[in-house]
Parts: structure tokens; C-alpha cells; sequence
């Protein structure tokens, strides 16, 4: 509990960085578990920092050995499972439930040094939680057998492990990664996972063993689906590569072309191009506008779930065989005695290089949603299939018995509202928040997807009967 010191810092072009003003906080005077709003004035510089601070004790986050393992203990097991129950589901919604992580050791891995040998440490990165292990010296083949666990506030988030190299001074060493959807997890079963390079896409030297115990809150987490997801604190700044703007115009291609033959099939419906298909056609558009009714909406949803789960997809865990390659753009010093022509000239490159960032984003972006949105009907991740059936379920049930101008009533209020009952809010779309959690095609490849086949398992911390052995998973 000390001074926390706050810089604010200004970033104009890819060069240039100013830093504008800085600031304290005495952490020891404000209370805790309240939001303290707080208008911090920049010292060397007008304006001011408008902040809200909570401080809340951090529980859950433990390192310890194999012999000390939390959910070892039967007793303790049966505490933290009775913790997150269905009884106990509406108590400290921001509690989802707890994740723990034996590293157990890596093989094989990547010689760093001279000698032929690594000082390898491994990171383990959940959300912005971050922690480590110790660092075994000279060895390819360490065994940390060290536990770890980690609260979880977003049962979408994705688990990183990372391996380093231990460089002295200079930065570490990157010798592999490898990233686990916490969905995928499968409690208790050691695994071996092939590490893979900065990008997820292609295998790397190596493999790291871990055995993971995942407990939470199915209620917790379906609601917390529907809330922004947390930003990452340290996150890499985006480079230019021909190489993800080719894959990104080719994923929004493949968008585009599937709705361009929807739009064709709808069309040859009306053209009368198979007599069959029109007539089968027109006959449920009659029937269908002649009935309808607002209900059929989410059900017609629904449906299209139930037909998708029972007759699934062909390849739904899809590879793309171009893998991506990490290209980074050197960048030169601007020196002060430079000409201005040559000045300029970098100028527009880098504003080139800025306009064509921004296009790779956006295409990838789009290309995301579009994949996020079809994956969502497609089971690849059951868990949120299964709860947007339930909401459509819920919404068919609603919109059949209460009549609509209510509904759109209720929700007006609450928009208009909304900033009056709590003037920190942060306004958000829920479908958008939903759609954050499920991963695109890419996500997919990157990530160690492997959830069970069919409706996601609610899991309440039962212990399971049996262990296996261990296997293998990766590329």
C-alpha cells in the first residue's frame, strides 16, 4: 500500500510518443471494496485524469508444489465445490470459479544458449492474471511440478503458457506456447501439448505436460456472458504482413460468396428456375405470413440450433493450410539533421503503413463476426450454443405470452434510465458481448479446442471417478 504513480502518454504516428502529464495516487488512504471516483489534476500540463478506483484483495491467485495441491484435499475439494453450487449461484456474481494448473515438466525444448542447453522458466497468463514458475538451469528437459490457481472471472477465457529462456539481463527467450480454451478443459487428465510459435500457427520444438482442474458456476458464467469482457492490460501493438491482410480478404471472401449464393438461391425461388423448389417455396410463404406471429422469430433460431446439433457439420473444425508467419517491419531512426524531402517521403510511408493497418483490422474484424456468428449455430462451442438455445427458448416462451409493445416498453426504461441509476455505467450491446466469447476460425486453429462431442457438461466440482493416463494433443 504506497504511491501509485500515473504517467498519460500520447501517440501520433508509429515514431512518435510524448509523454503529456503524470500524476499520484495514495493507495493507503482510500477504502477498500468501495469505487472511489477520483479527478486527478496532470502536473506539467492542463486537463485532468478522471478515474475510478476500487481496491479489492486479490484471492484465489497461489503458488505451491505437488504436495501441497489445493484440490487434492477431499475436504477442501468439497468446500470449493460447494462454494460454486447451483444454491450459492447468485452470490458474488464476479466469483465465476477456480481454475488449477499442475506444470508438471516440458521435454525436448529449444537450445537457447551456446552450450547446447536453456535456462528454462514457464508464464502462465489467464486474463490479465499473469504468474511463473522458478527457472531450471542448463536443462532441456525441466520438471517444475509446481501447482497454480487462478480465480476465473470469464469462463471464455483462453489459458497461455508460455516457455522462456532466462537471459540474464536482456529479455527472455521465447521457446514456445501454447494457448487452452478453459471450455476445452478436461478436469484431471494429464496432457501433453505440442508448443507452437508467437502466432499459434504453426508447431514449434517441444511439448509441455499439464494437468488442469476447472470448477465453476454454469449460472455465473452464463451471466457473465452477456457483460463486456475484460481488457487485456498488456497487449502487442498490431504490424503490417501481406500475409494476414491475404488471409483476412480471403475469410471476408468466403463471407461474402456464402450470402452472394443465398441471395442467388432466394432469387431462383422467385425466377421459377426449378419448378419443385418454387412451388415447395411459395407454399411455406403463404402459410408462413398468414400465421405469423412474433414468437416465430427466436424459434425458427431455435430450430436451425436443433438441426445443426443433430446433423452436424462436415469439417466444423476447419485448418487453414496457409499458416500465418510473423513479419515485422523494420523501422528506421528519423535523425534531426535529415532532409525534409526524406522526411516527408517516411511521413507517407508510415502513413501508408497506418492506412493499410487499419484495413487489415477492419477486414479482420468483419471476417471474425462472421465466423463468430456461424460458429455459434454450429456447436463448436457447446457451452454457448447450449445457452443461446436457452435464451432463444426463453424468448419464443416470452414473446408468445406477453404482448410485444410491453416488452419494448420495459426495455426503453431501462435504456433511458440506465445512466440514472448508476452514472458510471458503461453502456453495451449484449448480443455483441455474447458473440466477444465465441471464437473464429482462426481462434480455433490457434487454440486447443477439443470440447466433448454434443451438450456442454455443467460442472459443480464433482470430482471425476476415473483419470486417464495422460495423452497427447496438439498439431
Amino acid at each position: 500500500m504506497g504511491i501509485l504513480d500515473i504517467e498519460v502518454w500520447g501517440k501520433d504516428s508509429r515514431k512518435h510518443e510524448e509523454r503529456l502529464g503524470t500524476c499520484k495516487v495514495d493507495i493507503g488512504a482510500l477504502p477498500l471494496r468501495q469505487a472511489n471516483c477520483l479527478e486527478l489534476p496532470l502536473e506539467s500540463c492542463l486537463g485532468a485524469l478522471l478515474m475510478l478506483i476500487t481496491l479489492t484483495p486479490c484471492t484465489g491467485v497461489s503458488i505451491s508444489d505437488l504436495c501441497v495441491c489445493p484440490l487434492a484435499d477431499p475436504s477442501e475439494r468439497k468446500q470449493i465445490a460447494q462454494r460454486y453450487c447451483l444454491q450459492n449461484s447468485l452470490r458474488d456474481m464476479k466469483d465465476v470459479g477456480i481454475l488449477q494448473v499442475k506444470v508438471l515438466k516440458a521435454v525436448d525444448l529449444l537450445a537457447a544458449d551456446f552450450s547446447g542447453k536453456s535456462d528454462p522458466f514457464c508464464l502462465l497468463e489467464l486474463g490479465n492474471d499473469r504468474l511463473q514458475t522458478h527457472t531450471i538451469y542448463k536443462n532441456l528437459n525441466p520438471e517444475w511440478n509446481k501447482v497454480f490457481t487462478f480465480p476465473i472471472k470469464d469462463i471464455h477465457d483462453v489459458l497461455e503458457v508460455t516457455v522462456f529462456d532466462e537471459d540474464g539481463d536482456k529479455p527472455p527467450d521465447f521457446l514456445g506456447k501454447v494457448a487452452i480454451p478453459l471450455l476445452s478443459i478436461r478436469d484431471g487428465q494429464p496432457n501433453c501439448y505440442v508448443l507452437k510459435n508467437k502466432d499459434l500457427e504453426q508447431a514449434f520444438k517441444g511439448a509441455i505436460y499439464l494437468e488442469m482442474d476447472l470448477i465453476y458456476n454454469p449460472v455465473k458464467a452464463s451471466i457473465r456472458t452477456f457483460t463486456p469482457r475484460e481488457k487485456r492490460f498488456v497487449e502487442d501493438s498490431r504490424k503490417l504482413s501481406k500475409k494476414i491482410l491475404s488471409r483476412d480478404v480471403d475469410r471476408v471472401k468466403r463471407i461474402t460468396m456464402a450470402m452472394w449464393n443465398t441471395i442467388q438461391f432466394l432469387k431462383s425461388c422467385f425466377q421459377w428456375e426449378s419448378t419443385l423448389r418454387s412451388t415447395v417455396a411459395f407454399v411455406v410463404f403463404v402459410v408462413t405470413v398468414w400465421n405469423f406471429e412474433l414468437y416465430m422469430i427466436p424459434l425458427a433460431l431455435l430450430l436451425l440450433f436443433i438441426y445443426n446439433f443433430i446433423t452436424p457439420t462436415k469439417g466444423k473444425v476447419g485448418s487453414i493450410q496457409d499458416s500465418q508467419e510473423s513479419t515485422d517491419i523494420e523501422e528506421e531512426e528519423v535523425e534531426d539533421d535529415k532532409e525534409s524531402e526524406k522526411k516527408g517521403l517516411i511521413e507517407r510511408i508510415y502513413m501508408v503503413q497506418d492506412i493499410v493497418s487499419t484495413v487489415q483490422n477492419i477486414l479482420e474484424e468483419m471476417a471474425s463476426f462472421g465466423e463468430r456468428i456461424k460458429n455459434t449455430f454450429n456447436w463448436t462451442v457447446p457451452f454457448l450454443s447450449f445457452l443461446a438455445c436457452l435464451i432463444l427458448a426463453v424468448a419464443t416462451i416470452t414473446l408468445y405470452f406477453i404482448p410485444l409493445r410491453y416488452i419494448i416498453l420495459i426495455w426503453g426504461i431501462n435504456k433511458f434510465t440506465k445512466k440514472l441509476r448508476n452514472p458510471y455505467a458503461i453502456d453495451n450491446n449484449e448480443l455483441l458481448d455474447f458473440l466477444s466469447r465465441v471464437p473464429s476460425d482462426v481462434q480455433k486453429v490457434r487454440n486447443e479446442w477439443s470440447p466433448p462431442a454434443g451438450t456442454p457438461a455443467l460442472k459443480f466440482g464433482q470430482p471425476q471417478s476415473q483419470r486417464s493416463t495422460g495423452q497427447c494433443v496438439g498439431n
